[in-house]
């Protein structure tokens, strides 16, 4: 019955590849300009948030 467990770090390694895989995709129609506006301004929206100077601002 064990068998039927993912271990841990296997479960890490997939989901991580998943994401990696989909930040990909993203890039690349980012980058082919493929998104649409409303998502282009939303990414710039979350990088901007998640910049190191955001953070050095908030903590001003």
């Amino acid at each position: 019955m064990t068998a039927d467990v993912i271990p841990r770090e296997q479960a890490f390694a997939n989901a991580r590849a998943v994401l990696d895989a989909a930040r990909a995709r993203l890039a690349a129609d980012r980058a082919a300009g493929r998104l649409p506006r409303d998502v282009e301004e939303r990414l710039a929206a979350l990088e901007r948030q998640h910049s190191p100077t955001a953070a050095y601002r908030a903590a001003a």
